[in-house]
C-alpha cells in the first residue's frame, strides 16, 4: 500500500487541510524511515529554480524510491521549455484545436492544479499540458495566433497561492490523491505494483481477454498486483514497478512514447523501447541479420520505382517478389507482386509512405514457425498456416477466413535449426519478449522476422504450456524487478 506525504517549502501560513503534510525541512531530516511503506511525494515546493529546495525535494524522492510529483526529469523540461531569451521561443506551440472557436483570439491566464482547470474553455488544453508536463500546479499564460496556440508554462509553489485559490486547489489535491494514487488495494499484500497496457477498441489485440485475466492471476503468485490500465490512465506510470505492454506497438505511437517514459522512471518494461524499435523497423532487422549472419531470405532496400531499378530487382529476385514497408505488423503493409506492372505501381505507392521499402525473395511455405523467445530462452512454439486461398496468415481482404489454422507444440519437438536461428535472431534485438517467425523449407531456415509484443492468447499459444506460460513471463518480471532493487 502507498502512504502519499505532501511536501512544502515552509508551513508558515498555510491554512490547515486533511492531508500528511510535512515541510521540505522535515522531509530532509526524516526520510526515508526504517520499514516505511510505499511512499508517493506530492512536492509543492517551488521547482522553478534549479538547485532549490523544491528541486532537491524532487531528487531526494527518487533517490529514496518514493514516487513523487513532478519528477526530476519534468522540471527538468520545463527549465529547458523556458530557457530561450525570446518569449515566443520560451513556450509551447499547440494546434488551435485545443481551444472552442470563441476563444481563437482571446489571451488567457489560467491556474492548473493536477491537469484540472476552473475555466471551462481551456480543460482540454489544460490536461494535454499536464500529460506532457505532470507537475502539481502550473501557470498557463496562452496566446492564440492565426495558426497555432503559443502556451508559457511555468511551475507554481503553493506557497504563492492567495487565499481564495488555496480551497479549490485543496479540493483537486485530495481528488487527485484518492482517484489517482489510490492506495486500497487487495487485502493481500504484494511486493510490486504492475501496468498492463491494452487497448479495447484494438481489433487483433496480442492477449485476449482471457489471456489478460491469466497474466494478471500469474502477477499474483510471484508478488505483484497487476491492473490493467490504457493509454489515457498512464499519465502517473512512475507509480509502478513495471509496464507490460499488451497493445500493438509503433514507433510514432504512444506505446514507444510511454515505453520510454517508464524506463525513464525505473520500471522494468516488458517490451522495452529499444526492442520497440528494433522490431518495429524491417530496415534495421534486416540489415541486422545480415551483418550478424542470420539466416533469412535474400532482401534488399530501395528508395525508388524508375524503370532501371524496377528492372535490376525482376532480375535479381525473379517473380513473384515480396514488398514491405518498414514499419508494418499483422501481415499490413506487405505485398506480393507477379509482373513488372505490379511491381512498379506498387512500389511507387509504397515509397509515398516510406522513403525505403524492403524487397524480399518470395519463399513459399503452408505455415510459418512462430517460436517465442524471452530473455533468450524459447519459451513456447506455434505453427501458423495460411490463411486460406492466400498467401500469409493473415488475410485482410477476407471476413471469412481472415487467419489460417494453428498448432502448438512443446519446444522440445520443434527442429534444433528452427530454435537456434530463433534464439539468435532475438539476440541481435535484445532480452525482451519476442516472437520470431521462421520459414523452413527442408533442412533450411529463414527468419522472416523478430516481433516485439507477441501474441499470447488463451487456447493459443498456451495451448501446450496454460497456466505456466503466464508464470514464465511474470517470474522473469519479478526477477528483474528484484534484481533492480525496487
Amino acid at each position: 500500500m502507498y502512504k502519499s506525504l505532501v511536501v512544502v517549502d515552509t508551513l508558515d501560513g498555510l491554512p490547515q487541510i486533511d492531508a500528511n503534510i510535512i515541510d521540505f525541512a522535515q522531509y530532509l531530516a526524516d526520510y526515508p524511515k526504517a520499514g516505511e511503506p510505499k511512499t508517493r511525494v506530492i512536492n509543492l515546493c517551488n521547482t522553478s529554480l534549479y538547485l532549490s529546495e523544491g528541486y532537491y525535494c524532487s531528487l531526494l524522492a527518487e533517490a529514496r524510491q518514493h514516487k513523487v510529483l513532478p519528477s526530476v526529469n519534468c522540471i527538468n523540461d520545463l527549465t529547458a521549455l523556458n530557457r530561450h531569451e525570446s518569449e515566443e521561443k520560451s513556450g509551447l506551440t499547440l494546434a488551435k484545436a485545443f481551444l472552442p472557436s470563441q476563444n481563437k483570439n482571446q489571451e488567457v491566464d489560467i491556474l492548473v492544479f493536477f491537469g484540472w482547470t476552473e475555466n471551462e474553455n481551456f480543460k482540454k488544453l489544460s490536461k494535454h499540458v499536464f500529460e506532457r508536463f505532470p507537475a502539481p500546479i502550473l501557470r498557463l499564460k496562452i496566446k492564440p495566433s492565426e495558426n497555432s496556440i503559443w502556451v508559457q508554462i511555468s511551475v507554481v509553489g503553493c506557497n504563492e497561492l492567495d487565499s481564495k485559490t488555496w480551497p479549490v486547489f485543496i479540493q483537486r489535491l485530495e481528488h487527485y490523491t484518492q482517484s489517482t494514487w489510490r492506495n486500497h488495494y487487495n487485502k493481500k499484500k504484494f511486493r510490486w505494483d504492475m501496468a498492463i497496457l491494452v487497448n479495447e477498441q484494438e481489433k487483433t489485440p496480442p492477449s485476449d481477454s482471457k489471456a489478460l485475466k491469466s497474466f494478471v492471476k500469474a502477477a499474483e503468485q510471484v508478488g505483484i498486483h497487476a491492473e490493467l490500465i490504457n493509454a489515457k490512465q498512464a499519465n502517473n506510470i512512475g507509480q509502478y514497478d513495471a509496464l507490460f505492454i499488451r497493445e500493438t506497438t509503433a514507433i510514432d505511437h504512444h506505446t514507444y512514447r510511454l515505453a520510454r517514459k517508464a524506463e525513464q522512471d525505473g520500471l522494468v518494461v516488458i517490451d522495452d523501447a529499444q526492442s520497440i524499435l528494433r522490431c518495429c523497423n524491417k530496415v534495421f532487422l534486416h540489415d541486422a541479420f545480415s551483418y550478424n549472419k542470420v539466416p533469412a531470405p535474400k532482401s534488399s532496400f530501395v528508395s525508388n520505382a524508375n524503370d532501371e531499378t524496377c528492372e535490376k530487382i525482376a532480375a535479381e529476385f525473379g517473380y513473384p517478389i515480396v514488398l514491405k514497408l518498414p514499419e508494418s505488423s499483422f501481415s499490413m503493409g506487405v505485398f506480393k507482386v507477379e509482373n513488372f506492372v505490379e511491381l512498379k505501381l506498387k512500389l511507387t505507392e509504397m515509397l509515398t509512405k516510406s522513403a525505403l521499402v524492403l524487397v524480399q525473395e518470395y519463399v513459399y511455405t503452408d505455415f510459418d514457425w512462430r517460436i517465442g523467445v524471452l530473455n533468450g530462452r524459447a519459451i513456447y512454439a506455434c505453427r501458423y498456416f495460411m490463411a486460406r486461398n492466400h498467401w500469409q496468415i493473415y488475410n485482410h481482404g477476407s471476413k471469412a477466413h481472415f487467419s489460417g489454422d494453428f498448432e502448438t507444440l512443446p519446444t522440445f519437438e520443434v527442429p534444433k535449426p528452427v530454435l537456434d536461428a530463433a534464439v539468435k535472431a532475438s539476440s541481435i534485438v535484445g532480452k525482451s519478449l519476442y516472437g520470431v517467425d521462421i520459414k523452413q523449407v527442408n533442412n533450411q531456415v529463414y527468419v522472416i522476422e523478430v516481433n516485439d509484443n507477441p501474441s499470447l492468447e488463451s487456447k493459443v499459444e498456451d495451448l501446450y504450456l496454460g497456466k505456466e506460460l503466464y508464470m514464465i513471463v511474470m517470474q522473469e518480471f519479478a526477477n528483474r524487478i528484484e534484481a533492480r532493487g525496487r
